[in-house]
């Protein structure tokens, strides 16, 4: 266990498990060191057919942990590329190995953008998504300005990514961003199942054809360093300052 993250090994598959309940599975930066180093190190491994990513039962993330996300970007205000959030993303868009996500509960910003990079989503009856990154200040990150409107098309992705509306389990199915919707507390064992007829296909035909369904990477890593030069800029922003003290306000309230 790396930082809240739980990660173990069942059969061809690798789990990843969030584990902060305390806080709804906010991401700190060990959390995301812990998922990056989960999916690396499964690349050059043969015996790692697919990856499952889940929160467990109750919620998947609440996003960004925001104290330890600020507290990172003052450390690393010039080296923004140092950041272990960062590094995740890139795992996420260099990564060669299908992955299923099971959504329980509540996915929030990174929560939901992640979504994009996968390739199976399970989602509970329960299940939301919300990108709030306009309602801080801030612009989208984790390639979901390219991802989103090409898996959604423009209008969903603008409601979702700039006005911040809020996605049911059922309406992300019918947006095409959700595979199956099931009852809540069945997600992790329904990926499993999904895990296992994946890993029964061919190996070689299942890498091929996920890749000519896939982006290259470097267009995914070209946007996340082009949202992520963006983001540093309206970090420092009145509007994002504002929003975040805000936050920070209705919080201790």
């Amino acid at each position: 266990m790396i930082g809240h993250v739980i990660v173990t090994d069942e059969d061809a598959t690798r789990v990843i498990m969030l584990r902060r309940p305390e806080k709804k599975n906010a991401v700190t930066q060990d959390m995301y060191r812990g998922m990056s180093e989960a999916i690396d190190t499964a690349q050059n491994n043969p015996e790692i057919r697919c990856i499952i990513i889940t929160g467990g039962s109750g919620v998947f993330t609440a996003g960004n942990d925001l104290e330890d996300f600020l507290k990172d970007s003052a450390e690393k205000a010039d080296s923004p590329r140092a950041s272990n959030a960062v590094k995740f993303l890139y795992s996420l868009a260099q990564n060669t190995k299908p992955i299923i996500a099971a959504v329980d509960g509540i996915a929030i910003g990174i929560g939901t953008t992640m979504l994009f990079h996968c390739d199976y989503v399970l989602a509970s009856t329960t299940a939301t998504f919300s990108t709030p990154f306009i309602h801080l200040g801030l612009v989208p990150e984790a390639a979901s300005s390219l991802l989103m409107p090409r898996a959604m098309g423009h209008q969903r992705a603008f409601a979702t990514l700039v006005m911040g509306r809020k996605v049911t389990a059922e309406e992300a199915r019918e947006a095409g961003f959700v595979n199956v919707v099931v009852a809540p507390g069945h997600t992790e064992a329904e990926a499993r199942k999904v895990a296992r007829e994946i890993c029964a296909l061919p190996a070689e035909a299942v890498a091929i054809s996920r890749r000519l369904l896939k982006l290259p990477p470097e267009d995914l890593t070209r946007r996340i360093d082009q949202e992520g030069q963006l983001f540093g800029e309206r970090m420092k922003s009145t509007e994002a300052i504002s929003a975040f003290k805000a936050f920070f306000a209705r919080k201790k309230a």
